[in-house]
């Protein structure tokens, strides 16, 4: 039986990175950061698999984004585009899919703790902000307030309808996956 749960929780965690990497190129360029539907993909990734397989689902895009498969934005792939101007919000994904886990491994029934899964999105949202944009300004020099206005504030409004929509799926996902037997 443990076999089975492994192999669940390895297939799980392919199918979910392979989740990230298709939906990471699709991606709309609004400036220096594009918009993507990678951050709902992670936001999902972490609340459907939990803090361990969610963030290994992330990790698994970021090494294959980096073996050069074009799986980020623009249908982009390589060190590079880690080592550049955006790649701060790519390692972002990282914390972001932890601390979505963590919020779907806490969350409970009560009227409060239902917007525990959101908090903790949001929360993972911010370390991922604070990662890609101290990452941009080293990169670019740009000054705190420059790199906030082209880097987080146009990002806000999509971001929140992801974490929305990613914690109303999130929970149906998971009980399907629970209700599956492993034959």
């Amino acid at each position: 039986m443990s076999m089975k749960i492994q192999t669940k929780d390895l297939t799980l965690t392919a199918v979910s990175a392979a989740m990230i990497c298709v939906a990471g190129p699709l991606s709309v360029p609004v400036g220096p950061v594009p918009i993507s539907l990678a951050t709902f993909a992670v936001y999902l990734a972490g609340a459907v698999l939990g803090p361990k397989r969610g963030t290994a689902a992330a990790a698994l895009y970021l090494l294959i984004g980096i073996a050069g498969v074009p799986v980020f934005s623009g249908f982009s792939g390589g060190f590079q585009k880690l080592a550049g101007v955006t790649g701060g919000y790519l390692a972002g994904y990282l914390p972001c899919a932890l601390l979505s886990g963590l919020g779907a491994e806490m969350k409970t029934e009560s009227r409060a703790g239902r917007w525990l899964l959101p908090a903790m999105m949001a929360a993972g949202t911010l370390v991922l902000y604070a990662v890609g944009t101290a990452w941009f300004m080293l990169q670019t020099g740009n000054a705190f307030g420059a790199a906030l206005s082209l880097c987080v504030l146009p990002f806000l409004p999509g971001d929140a309808a992801k974490i929305a929509a990613a914690s109303l799926l999130a929970g149906p996902i998971r009980k399907a996956l629970r209700m599956q037997r492993v034959q």
